[in-house]
C-alpha cells in the first residue's frame, strides 16, 4: 500500500493558542498536498521550556482531553488524515508527562503515548518537568497500517524501536525538539548527523518506516535545526527538511517492510535467551 506521510516542521511562540492555530493551518495545507498521515513536533504548543532549570510552565499544562485534544481531533476529521499530535505538556492529576495523542481520520482518539526516556543535560532539564512514561510502549492500528510513536530522547534507545517493531509497528514516528546549543561543547562530532544516523539504523534493523519531525527556530540558547526526515524500511532517504518551517512529504510503500523482514530475517534469527543483560539495572 502506498501512503503519503507529512511532517510539520514548525517554530513555536509563547502562546499556546497561536501554536495550535498554526498547527491546524499547516495540517490543512498538508492534507491539500495529499498527505494521509500527519505528524507534529514535540511540545508543539509551547517553547521548549526545559532549556531552563526552573521555568513557570503553568500556562503550557493541559489535560487530555483538553484544548489540544479537541482542536486536533477536529483537524483530523476535517482533513481526513491520521494525526499524530506531536506532544503536549500533560497534567494528569498533578503528575506531568510529555504525551503524544493519536487520532484517526474520523477524529477518533486512538490513544496516547507518554515519553519513556527523559533526558537531563545542560539545556535539556526535562527531569525537572516530566515524569517517566507509565503507559508502556504502544502500537496503534490505522487503515494504513500499525503506527508507533516514540518521543525525542527515546530515539537513542534501540530497545524502544525494537519493542514496538516486535509489536507489529509498520511505521515509527519520533516527534522531536533538538538543536545546536550556544553554551555547550559539541567537539565530539556533528550532533545532527548522529541524530539522523541512529534513527536510520532503527529503520534498517527493524524493517520499519522511520519519520523524525523536529522544530525550527532560535529559542533562548538553542537553535533547533529542523532536518526532519523520512526513511524507508531499508534506510533509503525519502525526504528531508532544512532549517525553515516546512511541510515535508514523502510517499512510502508499506509492503516493503514485509520484504525486508523476510529477506534479512533479523527477527527470525534473534536470540532472546541471550539478552538478559538488557533488563539488568
Amino acid at each position: 500500500m502506498k501512503v503519503k506521510i507529512a511532517l510539520i516542521q514548525m517554530a513555536m511562540t509563547d502562546d499556546l493558542e497561536d501554536n495550535l492555530k498554526k498547527a491546524v493551518k499547516l495540517i490543512r495545507k498538508a492534507a491539500k498536498k495529499g498527505a494521509q498521515i500527519v505528524c507534529l513536533p514535540e511540545v508543539f504548543t509551547s517553547p521548549y521550556f526545559p532549556q531552563e532549570e526552573k521555568a513557570d510552565t503553568r500556562k503550557y499544562e493541559e489535560s487530555i482531553p483538553g484544548p489540544s485534544y479537541h482542536m486536533l481531533s477536529k483537524a483530523a476529521k476535517d482533513n481526513n488524515v491520521i494525526l499524530i499530535g506531536g506532544s503536549v505538556y500533560e497534567n494528569f492529576n498533578n503528575r506531568k508527562f510529555n504525551s503524544a495523542m493519536i487520532f484517526d481520520e474520523t477524529g477518533t482518539f486512538l490513544g496516547k503515548y507518554r515519553k519513556m526516556h527523559i533526558p537531563h543535560d545542560p539545556n535539556f532539564y526535562e527531569q525537572n518537568y516530566f515524569e517517566k512514561g507509565d503507559l508502556g510502549y504502544q502500537v496503534f492500528q490505522t487503515k494504513f497500517g500499525k503506527i508507533a510513536v516514540l518521543i525525542c530522547y527515546d530515539q537513542w534507545f534501540p530497545e524502544a524501536a525494537r519493542i514496538v517493531s516486535l509489536m507489529g509497528a509498520d511505521m515509527i514516528f519520533y516527534p522531536t525538539a533538538i538543536g545546536t546549543l550556544d553554551n555547550v561543547d559539541q567537539s565530539e562530532g556533528n550532533w545532527q548527523q548522529a541524530w539522523e544516523a541512529v534513527q536510520r539504523g532503527h529503520a534498517i534493523a527493524n524493517g520499519v518506516i522511520v519519520a523524525g519531525v523536529n522544530r525550527v527556530g532560535k529559542e533562548s540558547k538553542t537553535t533547533f535545526w529542523g532536518g526532519s526526515f523520512i526513511y524507508s524500511q531499508f534506510g533509503t532517504l525519502l525526504a528531508r527538511g532544512k532549517d525553515k518551517e516546512k511541510i515535508i512529504i514523502a510517499e512510502v510503500e508499506t509492503e516493503l517492510g514485509k520484504d525486508v523482514k523476510e529477506g534479512w530475517r533479523f527477527f527470525y534469527n534473534r536470540r532472546p535467551e541471550t539478552y538478559g543483560k538488557l533488563t539488568e539495572r
